[in-house]
């Protein structure tokens, strides 16, 4: 009877009869909707879709069964809306592991040395130092680090020696 009033602009009969529906659209949805959050979904696309049909509604038939199949359609439509965001964000979440940079290990680890070498370099004398970060870091030849030393290259290979000997110490502390 509220229904039929409504459909024919009654708004007091109307407000009634959305406030009734309400905990039936509610029961009828939990039967379907298991997420807290998806059901209020539901819920709210129903009372949208009811508004928008109430014009089909049939007042000489119950009205429960057309409710309910209204109720169940939003919340298979809700359902399927949700499966397909979570299997897109499954695929994302493929993606971003996927696109992951593995070399980042590779640079972290070389920065994690380069930093330990610098810390052992640091802690030798500076003609020692210089001469294994000529010779040993930048690849100069003994020559070419003695000339630039101004020393001989016997004078190198003995502060290379002894560098290696006090790394060695060093480093098993």
């Amino acid at each position: 009877m509220l229904m039929r009033r409504a459909q024919d602009g009654d708004q007091a009969a109307y407000r009634l009869i959305l406030l009734a529906m309400l905990p039936v659209i509610r029961a009828f949805a939990r039967r379907r909707v298991f997420d807290e959050v998806l059901l209020e979904d539901v819920v709210q696309e129903t009372l949208l879709t009811v508004h928008k049909l109430r014009h089909t509604y049939d007042p000489e038939r119950p009205l429960l069964p057309w409710l309910a199949t209204i109720t169940f359609a939003r919340a298979i439509d809700a359902t399927r809306r949700n499966a397909r965001l979570q299997r897109r964000e499954a695929a994302d979440e493929t993606a971003m592991y996927a696109a992951i940079d593995d070399s980042w290990d590779g640079r972290m680890e070389a920065l994690a040395n380069d930093n330990e070498v610098a810390r052992l370099l640091n802690r030798l004398p500076d003609r020692q130092r210089m001469a294994v970060e000529m010779v040993k870091i930048r690849e100069m030849s003994l020559d070419d680090a003695a000339a630039e030393t101004r020393t001989s290259v016997s004078a190198i290979k003995s502060l290379l020696h002894r560098a290696v000997s006090s790394l060695r110490e060093n480093g098993s502390r």
